[in-house]
């Protein structure tokens, strides 16, 4: 096995993959080694969202959010087609169920605009209902260029793209980053010696910047996100992407309806707190991961802040009948042998000491390394503009030739 590297990327999730074959395409010659601590790429967040490809409609206009998820989008399409990835642009109804969320609708459509959407439109019952027959509201919003991707089967095209470019270039997984300093990288599988470490850490974003000397005034606390499905014999309620309209205070899209690439339905997901970063199950714990998040002064301002939304959230996480009630919101003819129990991811969310949620993305250097400190929903989207940037900051930075 290789040992010495130009460039270390820490993190086998979609967005390290992404950015790996963005240097790979446009310096084919770089040896670039990928570190991934799980037995298989894109185990956590990556292979564990909703598998939506987002339009755009939602974020700030100018935000790298909104620029990064528009261009990502068409990047991502072009890969997809050229690489034979599952995907779907099948479109999305966002739907209000009462005049204050009517009057959101129409406000998020002006901001999908804003960022470069085409075919937004506003649909009437009679309208909507041609495309979701099942779904009841006021009124809704169709947004055409939304879709649905397998993002575990993207991450593994990905690396054979990387693969294909550059034989020397290595993917190992099963291979925990233990330290670092200078040029050495200490994993679980020895030591190798890297000029650059780009960190794509996901949930471990900020131990990984600690790690590297990095000051922050920001930490990442991981919120649980479970999903139920539609069982077979209701899976035909749902077409294809059924949205309600937000909360513009929370980085959550809310309880959602989703056909997946396989042709199931999933639902949710809901988010609360998880007292384990990787953490899976409701009784997951982790007395590191728990500690390290409620002695932080952002976590204890979010609570105070948010408590009855968390609350809510919990109530129904331990609720099949809170959650379903939460669905007949816009399908009012579920009922509970309608959904089964499904997956469940954990999100990463930056939160800063103030006890704001830091929403758009965060790329930073430090030292002769960029880390990737925050790239939330929708990051899967917008991978390969992410790549894109931080190709570009590496081209400076590690002065790329």
């Amino acid at each position: 096995m290789q040992k010495k590297f130009n460039i270390a990327i820490v993190g086998g999730g979609v967005v390290g993959l992404a950015t790996a074959y963005q240097l790979q395409t446009n310096f084919p010659d770089l040896n670039i080694v990928i570190f991934e601590k799980e037995k298989k790429l894109a185990f956590h967040q990556s292979g564990r969202n909703s598998g939506v490809i987002h339009s755009g409609l939602y974020y700030k206009p100018g935000s790298l959010k909104a620029k990064n998820c528009v261009k990502g989008r068409k990047q991502l399409i072009h890969f997809a087609k050229k690489r034979n990835v599952n995907f779907d642009i099948c479109g999305k109804i966002v739907v209000a169920t009462n005049d204050q969320d009517a009057l959101r609708l129409e406000k998020l459509k002006i901001n999908g605009e804003k960022n470069g959407l085409k075919g937004l439109k506003l649909l009437t019952p009679s309208q909507f209902k041609k495309i979701e027959p099942n779904v009841e509201g006021i009124k809704a919003l169709w947004v055409p260029e939304s879709g649905i991707i397998d993002y575990q089967q993207l991450t593994e095209k990905l690396a054979e793209s990387i693969k294909s470019i550059n034989t020397k270039t290595d993917i190992i997984t099963n291979c925990k980053v233990l330290d670092y300093k200078d040029s050495n990288i200490k994993t679980s599988k020895g030591d190798f010696y890297a000029n650059h470490i780009i960190f794509c850490g996901g949930l471990f974003s900020d131990r990984l910047a600690l790690k590297d000397k990095f000051a922050l005034d920001m930490q990442i606390v991981g919120f649980r996100g479970d999903y139920y499905r539609l069982s077979d014999s209701a899976k035909s309620k749902v077409n294809n992407l059924v949205y309600p309209v937000p909360n513009s205070k929370f980085p959550f899209l809310g309880v959602h309806f989703t056909r997946m690439t396989n042709g199931n339905v999933e639902c949710g997901p809901n988010a609360v707190f998880t007292f384990k970063r990787e953490g899976y199950c409701k009784t997951s714990f982790s007395f590191k991961d728990s500690f390290q998040a409620l002695k932080f002064s952002g976590t204890h301002k979010l609570f105070i802040n948010h408590w009855k939304f968390g609350l809510n959230e919990y109530k129904r996480a331990f609720s099949k009948s809170l959650f379903l009630k939460e669905l007949q919101k816009m399908i009012p003819s579920l009922n509970k042998n309608d959904i089964v129990k499904g997956r469940t991811g954990v999100r990463a969310i930056a939160l800063g000491s103030d006890g704001k949620i830091i929403d758009d993305f965060s790329i930073v250097r430090n030292k002769k390394n960029i880390h990737v400190l925050n790239a939330p929903s929708p990051a899967a989207t917008a991978c390969l503009a992410i790549g894109e940037k931080i190709m570009e900051e590496a081209k400076k930075h590690f002065k790329i030739l």
